[in-house]
C-alpha cells in the first residue's frame, strides 16, 4: 500500500495519462484478487468503503426495483444493524431464529410468498455467535420466485470458502478489515446481468455503479489481503477453529459460563460466551487490563451498551455476552493468555459483589 499512499497513488484511475493507467492497473488487479477469493467474476465486484456501504447499496438498489410500489423486504431477525436499519426505511418483515441463532429457510420463503417482495437479506453466518445460515437453500428459493437475495458475508470472508457464482445469490457484501485488510475498504458483488440504481451518485466510477474516486491504496491492500487469505484458507480455518475451541473449552470450565450459537456449524474464528453474575463491560475491562482485546455484541452496536439484539432474538440472556474471535495475527501465546486471564477476571469480579 505504501507506494499508492505516496506519489503513484495520487493519480486518478479514471484518467488516460500514464499515472492514471498505472493506478487503473493496480485497481483492476485488486478486483481480480477479491473476485478470486469469492468465486466471482471480476466485473461483478463493485468496490465500496466497507460492508456497511455495500449493504446500504444492496438495500437501496433492491428497493428501487419495486417499480413504484412500497418496497417489501424480508430479513432474518439476527441480521447486522446495517441490514436492519437500511431495510427499516421500507416495509421490513423479519423472520425469527431458533436458540442457536439459525433461521429456517422454509420460514423465510413462506414470508416471501405472503406478498410481493423486492429483496431478501440473509447473512452467511451470524456476526455475534458465528452460526452459519442456510444461504444456498434460501438463494435457490428466491431465484425460483424471481426475488433478489443479498448475502452479508462480511464475517465469513477469508474464513469460509465462498463461491458467489455457485451460490446463486444476486448480491453479496464483504469488508476488507475482517480478513486482515485495511479499514475503509469493501465490496458489493453484483450478479452479472443485474442492474441496480447506484446508492452513491455523482460519478461514473465502478462502471457507473458507485460514484466517487476509488481509494486506490486501501483497495490495493484489500486485494493483497484477499490473495493471502485465499492461499491459506483451509489451514487458517483449521488453526482458528482449534484456537477458539481451546478458549471456549477453558472458559466453559468456569461455573456459570455457557456458549451461544451452534458450536459445530459455525465460522471457525468466533465464539460467543455468556457469563453469569457479572456485567459484560466489567469482564471486557478486566481482560483488557490483562492484555486481551475482546468485546460484547456486534462491533457496530457495542458502544451503545444495550442488550444484544441478536441474543434477544435467540431468546437467551442478552446482557452478559462475550465475543471472542481470532484473526491472522493471533498466536497460540495469545490463546494461552486468555485461558489464564479469563477465570481470574471472572472470579475477581464476582468476589466484588460480596
Amino acid at each position: 500500500m505504501v507506494r499508492w499512499l505516496s506519489g503513484d497513488g495520487a493519480a486518478d484511475p479514471g484518467r488516460v495519462h500514464t499515472e492514471g493507467r498505472m493506478a487503473r492497473a493496480a485497481l483492476e488487479e485488486a478486483r481480480e484478487q477479491v473476485a478470486a477469493l469469492l468465486g466471482s467474476r471480476p466485473r461483478e465486484v463493485v468496490f465500496t468503503s466497507g460492508a456497511t456501504e455495500a449493504i446500504n447499496a444492496a438495500t437501496f438498489g433492491g428497493a428501487a426495483r419495486s417499480e413504484g410500489r412500497p418496497a417489501r423486504i424480508v430479513a432474518t431477525g439476527v441480521e447486522h444493524s446495517a441490514v436492519l436499519a437500511s431495510s427499516g426505511r421500507h416495509e421490513l418483515v423479519t423472520v425469527g431464529v431458533d436458540d442457536l441463532g439459525r433461521v429456517d429457510a422454509d420460514e423465510v420463503l413462506a414470508a416471501v410468498d405472503l406478498a410481493p417482495t423486492a429483496l431478501v437479506h440473509v447473512q452467511w453466518a451470524n456476526h455475534e455467535v458465528g452460526t452459519r445460515q442456510p444461504v444456498a437453500e434460501i438463494a435457490e428459493g428466491c431465484r425460483a420466485r424471481n426475488v433478489l437475495v443479498h448475502v452479508d458475508a462480511a464475517i465469513a470472508t477469508g474464513h469460509d470458502p465462498i463461491d458467489f457464482v455457485a451460490l446463486g445469490a444476486d448480491l453479496l457484501s464483504v469488508s476488507a478489515h475482517k480478513l486482515g485488510g485495511p479499514k475503509g475498504a469493501g465490496a458489493l458483488l453484483v450478479r452479472r446481468g443485474l442492474r441496480l440504481e447506484p446508492f452513491i451518485v455523482g460519478g461514473e466510477q465502478e462502471r457507473a455503479r458507485r460514484g466517487g474516486l476509488e481509494n486506490v491504496p486501501a483497495l490495493v491492500g484489500f486485494g493483497v489481503a484477499a490473495e493471502l487469505a485465499g492461499a491459506s484458507l483451509d489451514d487458517d480455518a483449521d488453526l482458528a477453529r482449534a484456537q477458539t475451541g481451546r478458549m471456549a473449552a477453558a472458559a466453559l470450565e468456569v461455573d456459570g459460563v455457557r456458549s451461544y450459537g451452534d458450536q459445530d456449524d459455525r465460522v471457525p474464528h468466533l465464539v460467543c460466551l455468556g457469563v453469569d453474575g457479572v456485567e459484560a463491560e466489567a469482564v471486557l475491562l478486566g481482560l483488557d487490563q490483562a492484555g486481551i482485546a475482546a468485546h460484547s455484541g456486534s462491533a457496530c452496536s457495542s458502544e451503545s451498551l444495550e442488550p444484544s439484539p441478536v441474543l434477544l432474538a435467540m431468546g437467551v440472556e442478552a446482557e452478559r455476552s462475550l465475543r471472542i474471535s481470532v484473526g491472522w495475527s493471533t498466536t497460540d501465546a495469545d490463546v494461552d493468555a486468555f485461558m489464564r486471564a479469563f477465570p481470574d477476571v471472572v472470579a475477581r469480579l464476582r468476589s466484588l459483589r460480596g
